[in-house]
């Protein structure tokens, strides 16, 4: 819990919020890759998520409660809109889809949008988007984190990406 108090502490600290100052919009994209996936899904194309990914999800939804979100985009995968779906509910916000194939024309979308967002990503793509938006090449990371949440804060032309860690541990 400790370990939560502090992300979340860093978290604000970070954060950037949708406020026009002198017509200079300020605005956060974050970006995460889903929650935990189903180890021996039913449908092996499109796994659901675990128990523990569920959780994360919430804790997900819990970290974002506060950050003014305005949109949540997801892929149209079922662990991808599991693990959106807490935070859309609490915010009541739709949750958009965007295609994981399109990733440059998404980013130029999410900067014209100029809005709060969550984009819910994978493990191949969330990273990269987040370096499309900031202007610095990222490479894919591994499949077995799930930990990764990006910031992209948005202040005219000036862009700054700040990689954070969950803190979230769930016992098997």
């Amino acid at each position: 819990m400790k370990g939560f108090l502090i992300l979340v502490l860093l978290f604000y600290g970070l954060a950037g919020t949708a406020l026009a100052q002198d017509d200079k919009k300020i605005f956060a994209i974050y970006l995460v890759r889903h929650a935990e996936k189903a180890a021996d899904p039913i449908d092996k194309t499109d796994p659901s998520l675990s128990r523990c990914g569920a959780l994360r999800a919430e804790s997900i939804a819990t970290v974002m409660s506060d950050a003014g979100l305005e949109k949540i985009y997801s892929t149209s995968y079922e662990r991808t809109m599991a693990t959106a779906r807490p935070s859309a509910v609490a915010l009541d916000l739709e949750i958009e889809t965007y295609d994981p194939q399109e990733l440059e024309s998404f980013a130029q979308l999410l900067l014209a949008r100029a809005q709060d967002a969550l984009v819910i990503g994978h493990s191949n793509t969330t990273s990269v988007l987040a370096g499309l938006l900031a202007g610095v090449e990222q490479e894919p990371f591994d499949e077995a984190l799930y930990d990764r949440l990006y910031q992209v804060s948005v202040a005219d032309d000036q862009v700054r990406m700040v990689l954070l860690h969950q803190a979230f541990y769930c016992d098997r």
